[in-house]
């Protein structure tokens, strides 16, 4: 088998459902930052994005819960953790989101 075949394929895919489906619940941990979130995007899209902007719309879509816990350790402010909520992800991915990265 071709390997890099499969994965461009893989990534083609994780690109085109990027723009109408969330992504994330299979491919984090169970608790993870935001930065962590964008990171995965950044790295299925190939491109760096607006922090800002990142943030205001996936929090838009409704589908993350922000915990009562940040991540310790590091020289900076501990970042917030947060959740996939698997009721509104689940709906998220049978209605779709509406806007493209």
């Amino acid at each position: 088998m071709d390997h890099q075949t499969i994965f461009n394929k893989a990534l083609v895919t994780l690109r085109e459902q990027l723009n109408n489906h969330p992504i994330g619940y299979n491919l984090l941990p169970e608790k993870f930052t935001m930065p962590e979130l964008q990171k995965l995007y950044e790295g299925i899209l190939g491109k760096k994005l607006n922090r800002g902007n990142f943030y205001r719309k996936i929090l838009r879509y409704d589908i993350l819960t922000k915990l009562d816990e940040s991540r310790k350790g590091g020289a900076h402010k501990a970042p917030d953790l947060y959740s996939f909520d698997l009721e509104k992800y689940n709906n998220a991915l049978k209605e779709g989101l509406k806007g493209g990265w």
